[in-house]
């Protein structure tokens, strides 16, 4: 197609006709094909002449092209939609003329080009785009401000490309020598600057700076040559007054105005400087950058303090300040908490920060109440979502004063004092005085402090007065908020224990009258703070008879506003009141189903042009996840929960069905982890598979063929119930066999997979062969082929894990039918790899499971005839038995291990002594992980020392574990080598009931009465130990079959009594 036409097609994407849209659209996907359409894209983009509008849809269609086809991958590429490449002809004129489009394209267009820079340098950069840093270092040296802005723009992409990186960083090294020191003086003679083109340019050098200090703080930047121009430079835009002429009136426009974005990038590199690498208290003992932070805790941070202090001063005095820059400033403060000379610094104005600094964000705000009346919903997320803190000054504030009030005594009590002088203000002003706003401050002081206040006795009991007089009140009263502050704080002192149980029992009244409150945010925060309250006893028999009502509020809720930690509650209520929903469980089901369809309908909704989502719609597509999550979750509770009572459990599965249909049918992929749980619940709680699960099997068949492959673990509980419960099935139905097979063949052969999804590949196949001996005997050679393909190369696996499963499979096929598989070994020449993978590896096989399998294998093995056996085997018969012996040796040191496990997860434990004794180890981690520890009279610490990280200590504490628990001579890339691999308490096979004492007496002494030959080459090379070993194990044979009798016997008479 010619260029006009191809204009005329973009002009034609803007027509009011839809279907004159489409058309256009569709032609333009066709044209995706044709080589040449993006250059032609790139010249209208380019074209002066051409009109705004079509220029900014070329440049869409540009940038969703090259997104998609720049990269080379295989990946996405079948016979019916062949991939797309662009040809190399191609992709060199777009880098040769790329940077010349972004200097004369509008800001319009300019968005859209810069993401198809930063699509091809992810790509092509540096190997292949090996002229790109010397374009940039002409457009910088342009006299031309414009030019110079597009070669900042540039340059900020490919550092983009490095943010996170940790290695191959050569490039960014070469940038920060060669660049760094001309975009600063560029930066310094524009300080002088009020326009908003100086701004922007401000922004992006502030931008590149930040990239190359996300991860790692070169050499030449800790030079002080580089330093200190920097931080200058950084401390000159923070100080920056920004005339008011020209900004915006709109408060969220102001925060978007260029000035404001640059002095936000100030901040935010002043920050990084000083929380990664320049505080001598956050880092590690080991750290590469404390000399540089011992330099800079005295040279450089208390000029950063002081001009934070300084913007304070302006922000009290009711200069405007946007809301991340506050942020930024709380997250500072709090960092100079714990350094010794940066406190002594700040000392002096604690209680101003408390009383003009913080208090003032804790308190609610018009912003607040706007947006409680406009959009309860997002208040609720704005309030309690946690991802929400990261940028909100409320919560930078809060803690602030949580860290200072934990380390610093001085601090803690002007907290108490500030929040004890407004509350009681309030008590004492008259009605129409009172400033419920204050009120509000005051609490979320005290609540932020909660932790810390229940630890020292002598405040925690003057907790319940506080109650009483502040908090009881306000859930009556007329203002929402203060009804839902006394519900928060309610859930805030939960641990606190009442003298007065008449107390408890006002607490939980007035959250049961909020949880009917006509205000939704006093709703949300009421089921919030039930939660904790079910530790009371006599709330908790006092919830039972109000139980269906709340769950049905939460889920009325959850229908309405999309928060996990609604989910969260709604899971614990059923775990704990199992019993006691059991009388409504098929509803509460139903009506879980019911929200969970709801939220989905919603996250399917609106998918088209995914590429051009705004933040805010991928942030409310989060939530919606995260809710449905949560759904989910408390669904599997429900049934696992229910377990025992199959008549609920069956009406359940037919609740759930459409659950698992849509998520599957929809392949809506973030939920996949969760509808394989619930079917895993479905299929292990009731132990037996019903014919709406066989249907279930078929739609996870179809998925995984489809848009699972990569949850091949997540799938494999599921599977394994199939075929442990559905067995029957199994075994007769030839297309469940050969579904199994291509699964597990599918997995092997995948190069898109690794070694933890071949684990369960394998994990699988061994299930078919142990549940269905007898029923399966093609599927034999075809998955001893795949194993071997794995197993023949010497280094072909590299974990563990996988090496141990695979000859578990071949174990598997031995025991399904001895005499073929070894004939098969034979036949393929893999017998002798086989036995010596085997047995090199036998102190690898240490669970039970391991240990059992490996008897039964070895007896199977014993039990055919000795001229049946292959050379390799003959030739080694008494090692056989040796195994045997091994094996037998390791099982009790085994079987001990798994019952610590099982009282760990208190599962069949009677020991109720256990563990009253924590090990040094424990110790240890628990003094790492000493954040919240008791006694917190002992944790100020006096003002002439410094507080250390814990995050550090907890960093060092791993470290040290690891280098006492590895091995001498292993290094850190062996570790997977040496792990031993953990029990799988949960893990039912055949087996579990078969005792290998009883199994190994019988063909031991069936061996020696029928088979004299063979008995007596197999114990020719025996010591007087050994026999006497095998001695004991019959006896202990002898022992398990007499006890296992007497106890058939007492069942038997149980029975007939009754």
């Amino acid at each position: 197609m010619d260029i006009q036409g191809l204009y005329q097609l973009f002009q034609a994407t803007f027509q009011p006709d839809p279907n004159v849209r489409m058309q256009a659209e569709l032609r333009l996907k066709e044209l995706e094909k044709t080589q040449g359409t993006l250059l032609q894209s790139m010249q209208i983009i380019g074209a002066q002449e051409s009109e705004v509008h079509v220029r900014q849809a070329a440049s869409i269609y540009f940038k969703n092209a090259i997104r998609r086809y720049w990269f080379e991958t295989e990946s996405t590429a079948t016979p019916a939609t062949p991939q797309i490449r662009i040809s190399e002809a191609d992709k060199e004129a777009i880098k040769a003329n790329i940077l010349q489009l972004l200097a004369s394209a509008p800001s319009v267009v300019r968005t859209q080009l810069v993401t198809v820079l930063g699509t091809i340098l992810s790509n092509d950069f540096p190997a292949k785009f090996p002229s790109y840093l010397t374009t940039v270092q002409n457009l910088l040296q342009s006299q031309d401000p414009k030019t110079v802005l597009v070669g900042l723009i540039a340059l900020k992409e490919v550092l983009r490309v490095y943010k996170f990186k940790t290695e191959e960083r050569e490039p960014v090294d070469g940038i920060i020598v060669n660049f760094f020191p001309a975009i600063q003086q560029i930066g310094t003679g524009l300080i002088g600057s009020d326009n908003i083109e100086a701004a922007e340019m401000l922004k992006i050098i502030f931008k590149c700076y930040h990239y190359t200090i996300q991860l790692d703080l070169s050499e030449h930047q800790q030079d002080n040559a580089s330093i200190i121009p920097w931080g200058t430079l950084f401390l000159q835009v923070v100080e920056k007054a920004i005339p008011a002429e020209g900004l915006p009136t709109d408060l969220s426009e102001l925060e978007k105005h260029p000035w404001w974005k640059a002095k936000r990038w100030a901040f935010q590199c002043l920050n990084r400087l000083y929380t990664r690498y320049g505080n001598p208290s956050a880092l590690t003992s080991e750290s590469k950058f404390t000399v540089f932070a011992n330099k800079f805790i005295v040279n450089f941070a208390p000029n950063i303090l002081a001009a934070y202090l300084k913007q304070v001063e302006h922000w009290v005095a009711k200069a405007w300040l946007s809301p991340r820059v506050l942020c930024l400033i709380g997250n500072f403060f709090e960092e100079c908490v714990r350094p010794k000379n940066i406190w002594a610094i700040m000392k002096p104005h604690s209680e101003t920060l408390i009383t003009h600094f913080i208090f003032p964000q804790l308190c609610f705000t018009d912003a607040d109440e706007a947006l409680w009346l406009d959009d309860p919903v997002e208040y609720v997320h704005s309030k309690i979502d946690k991802f929400e803190d990261f940028n909100s000054p409320s919560a930078a504030a809060v803690s602030f004063l949580s860290t200072m009030a934990r380390y610093r005594q001085n601090a803690f009590m002007q907290a108490l004092n500030l929040s004890n002088a407004i509350l009681q203000k309030y008590n004492e002003a008259p009605a129409e005085s009172k400033n419920p706003r204050e009120k509000d401050g005051a609490l979320v002081m005290v609540g932020s402090l909660a932790s810390l206040i229940l630890r020292k006795k002598s405040l925690a009991g003057m907790m319940e007065p506080f109650f009483v007089n502040h908090v009881f009140p306000e859930f009556k009263s007329q203002v929402p908020f203060l009804r839902a502050r006394a519900c928060e704080i309610v859930n805030e002192f939960s641990d606190m224990d009442f003298v007065d149980t008449n107390n408890v029992a006002i607490a939980f009244t007035n959250l049961m009258d909020c949880l009917r409150d006509d205000q939704l945010p006093v709703k949300v925060i009421a089921a919030l703070a039930l939660r904790p309250m079910i530790r009371h006893e006599a709330i908790f028999e006092a919830m039972k008879p109000h139980l269906q009502f709340i769950m049905h509020e939460l889920l009325s809720m959850t229908n309405e506003i999309d928060v996990d930690t609604l989910a969260e509650v709604m899971d614990e209520f059923v775990e704990v009141f199992a019993q006691d929903l059991a009388p409504f469980a098929v509803q509460l089901c139903g009506q879980l189903r019911d929200s969970f369809l709801h939220i989905c309908e919603d996250m399917t909704k609106g998918t088209d042009g995914v590429d051009d989502l705004s933040d805010e719609a991928i942030d409310e597509a989060s939530d919606k996840t995260m809710a449905a999550m949560g759904v989910l979750k408390t669904m599997g509770t429900l049934i696992i929960s229910l377990e025992s009572t199959p008549e609920v459990l069956n009406q359940l599965e037919v609740a759930l069905l459409p659950v698992i249909q849509f998520t599957l049918q929809n392949a809506i992929i973030d939920l996949f982890d969760g509808v394989f749980e619930i079917i895993d619940s479905c299929t292990f709680s009731g132990k037996t598979i019903s014919p709406n699960m066989w249907g279930v099997f078929e739609l996870i068949y179809k998925t995984f063929k489809e848009s699972a492959l990569d949850f091949m673990e997540e799938m494999f509980p599921s599977l394994d119930n199939y075929i442990a419960y559905g067995k029957d099935v199994v075994s007769t139905n030839e297309n469940v066999q050969h579904t199994l097979y291509d699964i597990i063949e599918t997995v092997m052969k995948s190069d898109r997979l690794g070694e933890n999804d071949r684990v369960s590949a394998c994990k699988l196949a061994e299930s078919l062969l142990m549940h269905c001996k007898g029923h399966v005997d093609k599927y034999v050679a075809p998955i001893l082929a795949l194993v071997f393909e794995h197993l023949g190369p010497a280094d072909a696996i590299r974990t563990v894990e996988f090496r141990v499963q695979a000859i578990e499979v071949v174990m598997g096929c031995l025991y399904y039918n001895p005499a073929v598989t070894l004939r098969l070994l034979e036949e393929n020449r893999w017998t002798e790899r086989f036995l010596t993978v085997w047995f090199t590896n036998l102190d690898k096989f240490s669970r039970v499971y391991d240990k059992k399998l490996s008897i039964v294998t070895l007896c199977s093995i014993v039990s055919v005839p000795v001229e049946q056996l292959p050379p390799a085997l003959r030739n080694n018969w008494p090692q056989v038995l040796q195994g045997i012996l091994t094996n037998f040796e390791g099982l009790p040191t085994a079987q001990a291990k798994r019952k610590e496990l099982e009282r760990t997860y208190n599962i069949a434990s009677d020991d109720e002594d256990e563990g009253d004794d924590a090990d040094e180890d424990q110790k240890a981690l628990e003094s790492a992980l000493a954040s919240d520890a008791d006694g917190v009279e002992e944790e100020w610490v006096d003002d002439e020392e410094d507080v250390f990280d814990e995050g550090s200590e907890y960093i060092e504490y791993l470290a040290l574990q690891a280098s006492r628990s590895r091995p001498a001579d292993r290094d850190e890339e062996e570790e997977s080598e040496w792990d031993e691999l953990e029990e799988e308490i949960y893990f039912e096979s055949p087996l579990d009931d078969l005792d290998p004492y009883i199994l190994f007496r019988d063909v031991f002494t069936g061996l020696q009465q029928h088979n004299p030959a063979s008995y007596n080459e197999l114990t020719k090379a025996l010591t007087a130990e050994q026999q006497g070993y095998i001695l004991t194990l019959i006896s202990t044979a002898d022992a398990n079959a007499a006890k296992a009798a007497a106890e058939a016997a007492a069942a038997a008479a149980e029975a007939g009594k009754a």
